[in-house]
């Protein structure tokens, strides 16, 4: 059922370390990116500060949406890397959607994506539908 979201998670794990390395694994070969904060001297270089986004380089606002779930009391306290984990499966979802739904307008020689267009790719897809089929998250009955 949810056959996709282990695929992901298997070749893509953004996690931070404590030294500022970032290890992602992608397609069977791990990448290491180092933000060294020292120089030769050993004197720490002042940098700017990076966002959680940027360091897992995603699209979605980590620190906001954290915001909103602290706030409206769905969580308390949360790991940066469960919050990681959980932007990555949100935007790999928004980016499977959207491409389906792209797909669907190009198929009715439309320019615009509309709400309709979002749940025929849905729909027509039998793995977004079995996860979604018991929420009404994609939109009202539109008769089709």
């Amino acid at each position: 059922m949810f056959d996709f979201f282990f695929f992901f998670f298997q070749n893509q794990s953004p996690c931070w370390r404590g030294t500022g390395c970032m290890y992602r694994q992608e397609l069977g070969r791990v990448e290491t990116q180092h933000n060294s904060l020292t120089t030769n001297n050993d004197k720490p270089k002042s940098s700017k500060s990076v966002s959680r986004s940027h360091k897992a380089d995603l699209q979605f606002p980590v620190e906001k949406i954290a915001h909103c779930l602290k706030s409206g009391k769905y969580i308390e306290r949360v790991g940066v890397d469960a919050l990681a984990y959980l932007f990555v499966a949100l935007e790999y979802l928004a980016a499977e959607v959207l491409e389906l739904a792209g797909n669907a307008v190009r198929d009715n020689k439309k320019n615009r994506i509309v709400p309709k267009h979002i749940q025929l790719a849905v729909r027509n897809d039998k793995k977004l539908s079995k996860l979604l089929e018991t929420s009404n998250a994609v939109g009202p009955y539109l008769g089709i």
